[in-house]
């Protein structure tokens, strides 16, 4: 890769922008951990490097746009991706000049639900982790994401960014969640609904007794 600038540093990786064979890409270097033992913290990064890099193209399949992972090193720890020319969409919903973005958060129900649909929980869904190009959306950021069928972990999934809209966008934040479970119940058997917006109620009342005690 060549021409690396840097872009970011994040808790677990920094983000670089360079060229991959001609084209623009994203390299993600997860960084070393001095506090960790030597192997095991080369096998951490290896592990969740390979991790990530899968469940971005799991979510490819499950029909959920991803930036298109171009090379690994899991002994490095890099990955390589496609380069996204697009806006986060907590940047969109921030411009107060952007008119309506119902479309957006329908839209964010739908690739959600698809990756549920999947069993595939991100674990990290905020709006910084949603790109916009062009009106369709692309998610990135998959390295908390697993497996699981569990309704309790789709609704954390779904809570997650409930309280993200609540914190960063408190002026919209109810219309887009009530957009966010129309777009999702798109996808999803509306009983499957009904049963995922009791259990988001359920752990806002968690959250709200732990923070009394």
């Amino acid at each position: 890769m060549s021409r690396i600038i840097f872009l970011k540093h994040g808790a677990e990786a920094d983000i670089y922008l360079g060229r991959w064979f001609g084209k623009e890409a994203i390299l993600k270097i997860r960084k070393l951990k001095p506090y960790r033992q030597p192997e095991l913290d080369a096998e951490i990064r290896r592990k969740r490097t390979l991790h990530e890099a899968n469940f971005l193209m799991n979510a490819r399949r499950a029909g959920v746009s991803t930036p298109l992972v171009y090379f690994i090193d899991q002994y490095k720890a890099e990955i390589i991706m496609q380069y996204i020319k697009g806006m986060r969409l907590k940047e969109i919903i921030s411009d107060k000049k952007i008119g309506n973005n119902d479309f957006l958060y329908s839209e964010v129900g739908r690739c959600i639900a698809k990756l549920h649909k999947n069993n595939i929980i991100h674990g990290d869904l905020t709006t910084s982790n949603f790109l916009v190009i062009r009106n369709k959306l692309v998610i990135i950021d998959f390295g908390l994401a697993f497996f699981s069928q569990r309704l309790e972990d789709m609704a954390v999934d779904l809570h997650l960014m409930k309280e993200v809209l609540e914190s960063a966008h408190v002026e919209v934040a109810d219309e887009a969640f009530k957009k966010i479970l129309e777009g999702y119940a798109e996808i999803f058997d509306t009983r499957i609904i009904k049963d995922l917006v009791r259990k988001v109620k359920e752990i806002e009342k968690r959250g709200r007794y732990a923070h009394v005690e």
